[in-house]
C-alpha cells in the first residue's frame, strides 16, 4: 500500500488516495475527501512501483 497524492478534477485541491501495489492494473471511483465529488481513478503498477496514473471527473 502506498499514499498516492494527485489534483481533484473538480475542486483542484491536492488529495491523497491509497493504492494497493499488490493489484498490477485497478479502475475504480472514489469520492475527493474536499469537495466529495467522485473521481474515476485508473493506475498501473510494475514491480511494485506506481507506473501510470490517471484521475478524471465524472459527468454527473
Amino acid at each position: 500500500m502506498e499514499e498516492y497524492f494527485f489534483i481533484c478534477p473538480y475542486c483542484w485541491q491536492n488529495i491523497s488516495f491509497i493504492i494497493d501495489l499488490s493489484v498490477p492494473h485497478q479502475i475504480y471511483i472514489e469520492d475527493c475527501e474536499v469537495c466529495c465529488n467522485p473521481i474515476e481513478v485508473e493506475y498501473r503498477v510494475e514491480e511494485g512501483e506506481i507506473i501510470s496514473f490517471d484521475a478524471r471527473s465524472i459527468e454527473q
